[in-house]
């Protein structure tokens, strides 16, 4: 097994290589405006580091989202060429469930992300401490079981206040609101990290467990839309 995992759903651009018992090499950059000029790069990087050609990958993992139109759709693009070029299969992850496999957190908590608009994408996790696991977690992500308990939501902070104060938080919409996330721990992880996500889908492999297909979870239209109302020019 060799796992080639990416995600572009944040303002972190991610790449991680994952051989099945441990992550091999990792890349991550901050810049929610250069997905698209980071991401390859980044690949050709971990690759190089880990002293492997992207022939040699066996399986694609991709962070579906929940994120903005644009980001997200950079990831989802790149893994699914990847995916037909090499004839190999792509699976996705929701971006959620990546940053909650890092948080190290064994008591119920929440992953939010920066939604932009004054929103945040969010969901409700369990974990426990799973002795044992075979996905190579590191000290960024111990090893863990963990369940989502909730679906992936987008809401206003203030309209979920009374759902999230003072329970465990992690990512950048509890740390940008942590009026509202009055739980939230500033020594958790504030971006996606590819080397969770790989960490995580080897653990699901393993287990004979089914992920997602990798197609985009939106939960609101894109940001750029063709206006209502304009003006129709015709020439006399």
């Amino acid at each position: 097994m060799l796992l080639l995992a990416l995600d572009t759903a944040t303002p972190a651009v991610t790449v991680a290589l994952h051989d099945g018992s441990g992550v091999l090499a990792e890349s991550r950059q901050v810049d929610a405006r250069r997905h698209g000029e980071l991401l390859l790069p980044a690949v050709d990087r971990v690759l190089a580091e880990a002293g492997h050609k992207l022939d040699a990958v066996s399986d694609i993992v991709v962070g579906v989202g929940p994120g903005p139109y644009t980001g997200l759709r950079v990831g989802l693009v790149t893994a699914a060429t990847f995916g037909a070029v090499l004839g190999v299969p792509v699976h996705g992850l929701c971006t959620l469930d990546g940053l909650a496999h890092a948080s190290g957190l064994t008591e119920p908590f929440i992953v939010a992300t920066d939604a932009r608009r004054k929103e945040v994408y969010w969901a409700r996790y369990a974990a426990r401490p799973s002795p044992g696991d075979p996905s190579g977690a590191t000290d960024s992500a111990p090893p863990l079981s963990v369940t989502r308990l909730t679906e992936p939501a987008v809401d206003r902070p203030a309209d979920i206040a009374d759902e999230v104060a003072g329970v465990p938080a992690v990512g950048a919409g509890a740390l940008l609101y942590d009026t509202v996330f009055t739980g939230v721990r500033r020594d958790g992880p504030e971006h996606q990290s590819a080397a969770a996500l790989a960490a995580l889908a080897a653990q699901k492999l393993a287990a004979g467990e089914e992920m997602l297909p990798p197609q985009p979870l939106y939960l609101r239209r894109p940001d750029a839309q063709v206006p209502a109302n304009y003006k129709v020019v015709t020439p006399r």
